[in-house]
């Protein structure tokens, strides 16, 4: 019998297993004997936290991040042949800023069943946590590093915004967070609503969402934190 390639969910921190990932989920996780696996000491911890029990010598881990090539990620697919295969990013759902888009097309192609399952998404659930529009918006990935080429690009999505009512998601290396942070209330127009959602679904989360003329009264900590920024050119 042919394999399915699930796409699993992971933690988003230092978050319960049982807070996120539903029982259903677990199970199918606790049963799969391939990985394909962003991080893979990452993966093996987390299977530990989902059950101790799991014997991890047992298992197969494959590298999938931005380092592989297209013609190793073809030698996972004989895996599938007669067994299922998971792949697991880093944090939250594989596939969106995140590796595993290469092995999920190459699995359509050679029709293996994909199935995602559900789990915490940092990018939806700042979404629908911040009060922009949820029925048009761009996730834009990161930002240019060179602050001229940064800052040319935040004025292009707040125009975009402004022109067709469109939400503008976007994330940063956390270390950057502070400086993106000042060349967004320094560079905004001052009734663009900015969405700071920052730890999502930890206990230290921070989500809080104003215009920018009163975000240039506030200094959020978000040094080194995992965040998802939320532009929606738009008063209250």
């Amino acid at each position: 019998m042919m394999g399915k390639l699930y796409l699993l969910p992971n933690l988003l921190g230092e978050t319960p297993i049982g807070r996120v990932i539903p029982d259903d989920v677990i199970h199918i996780i606790k049963n799969i004997k391939v990985f394909a696996t962003e991080n893979v000491k990452n993966t093996r911890r987390y299977l530990k936290k989902i059950d101790k029990a799991i014997n991890i010598d047992e298992l197969v881990f494959l590298d999938l991040n931005e380092h592989s090539d297209i013609k190793d990620i073809e030698t996972y697919l004989p895996y599938l042949a007669d067994q299922d295969m998971g792949i697991i990013s880093e944090a939250g759902c594989p596939g969106i800023a995140d590796p595993g888009a290469e092995l999920v097309a190459l699995a359509h192609k050679h029709d293996y069943q994909v199935i995602p399952l559900v789990g915490p998404s940092s990018i939806l659930l700042a979404l629908i946590a911040s009060g922009a529009n949820g029925q048009n918006f761009s996730f834009n990935g990161y930002l240019p590093i060179s602050k001229p080429e940064r800052i040319k690009t935040l004025k292009a999505y707040e125009k975009q915004s402004a022109a067709e009512n469109r939400t503008q998601l976007f994330i940063e290396t956390p270390y950057r967070n502070v400086q993106l942070f000042e060349d967004m209330i320094a560079t905004l127009s001052p009734m663009t609503r900015l969405t700071i959602a920052c730890d999502i679904t930890t206990e230290n989360e921070y989500i809080k969402t104003m215009v920018i003329k009163d975000w240039k009264h506030v200094k959020p900590d978000i040094n080194k934190r995992p965040t998802i920024f939320v532009l929606y050119a738009r008063p209250f």
